[in-house]
């Protein structure tokens, strides 16, 4: 199924902050960051078993229990199975590591393959206290990208995890499926399979104003040729594109400083806030069906749909191009 079919609105809602990334994260506002989602129109939210081992779908689904179920559109991932059992070590989540610190203390399996697929489906439908999810998305085969580890996992995900999604879809027990990551390799190796093919792929972080020039040149392309839908994660950069400090889960860079110090200056030259540049130039590709930034405080979600719908003039994205500051191929809104 195309994902611009399915998903209900271009902004949706990423809730990898309410498993406490970054911070411990008080219940009632987590409870409250939902709600105010709810009320601002967004109908389609996406989480993970990964986000604070378990603690984001709970909070989630606590707030989406008392909403109409066929009202919104539900994404989640598989690739980590919660266990019962805590940690007693410091979990080794590889450049993601200390992300959670704050969640949940359960030990996490990192898995792909068919039975633990149906195991982490299970376990988000408990914590979701859902009877059913519209998307899934196979989360993380690419993470620490480098020498033939990721291939190994690419290979038990695409024997397992693949083959399970495609099934259910064909039974109709779930909508969509695809793959939810940070790097464009594994969605580009699973365009060029001959099975099975995903609905879409949720990107976090390689579509933004700061990184976009390496999907535009391959992954892009074969989406658009396959008619295949990209959601964009992460579309502020981890939140230095929305006045945080982060970048790529760490802290950012002198260099990425000066790049975004640059992209506020053409900004405010305009009267344009950088949140709505982030957000629609993400969303401005033909391929993107929606973004799902993530938040933790209700003030953050009336900026989300601020920035969605703030008028941002021509000149902007002209001079955007101009000063070499996106990819002369990136589409730009307005026809710019």
């Amino acid at each position: 199924m195309s994902l611009k079919n399915l998903l209900p609105g271009r902004l949706g809602f990423g809730t990898a902050p309410l498993g406490n990334m970054f911070r411990a994260i008080p219940d009632a506002e987590a409870a409250a960051t939902v709600e105010a989602a709810w009320e601002h129109g967004i109908r389609f939210y996406d989480t993970a078993p990964f986000y604070g081992a378990g603690l984001a779908e709970e909070r989630l689904g606590e707030v989406l229990a008392g909403k109409p179920r066929d009202e919104f559109v539900l994404s989640t991932k598989v690739g980590r199975v919660i266990l019962d059992e805590h940690e007693t070590d410091v979990p080794d989540f590889g450049e993601k590591g200390g992300l959670f610190e704050h969640g949940n203390p359960n030990k996490i399996l990192h898995e792909w393959t068919a039975d633990a697929t149906e195991r982490s489906i299970e376990g988000s439908l408990k914590r979701l206290g859902t009877d059913r999810l519209d998307i899934v998305w196979v989360h993380d085969i690419a993470q620490d990208f480098h020498g033939d580890a990721w291939l190994a996992r690419f290979e038990e995900a695409r024997t397992g995890a693949f083959r399970v999604l495609s099934r259910l879809r064909d039974e109709g027990v779930i909508k969509a499926w695809g793959l939810g990551v940070n790097k464009t390799e594994p969605v580009e190796l699973t365009l060029a399979l001959d099975e099975p093919q995903p609905d879409g792929f949720l990107l976090a972080g390689r579509y933004t104003l700061l990184d976009h020039a390496h999907a535009l040149t391959r992954l892009l392309p074969m989406a658009q040729e396959q008619g295949v839908d990209m959601v964009v994660g992460g579309p502020y950069s981890s939140g230095i594109l929305a006045g945080g400090t982060h970048f790529e889960y760490q802290q950012a860079p002198a260099e990425i400083i000066e790049r975004v110090g640059k992209l506020k200056a053409l900004a405010a030259g305009h009267g344009v806030s950088i949140k709505a540049a982030a957000l629609q130039f993400s969303l401005a590709h033909p391929a993107s069906a929606a973004a799902v930034p993530g938040a933790t405080r209700p003030s953050r979600i009336a900026e989300d749909t601020a920035a969605l719908n703030e008028t941002v003039p021509a000149a902007f994205w002209t001079d955007l191009r101009a000063a070499g500051l996106v990819s002369p191929a990136a589409p730009l809104p307005n026809n710019a």
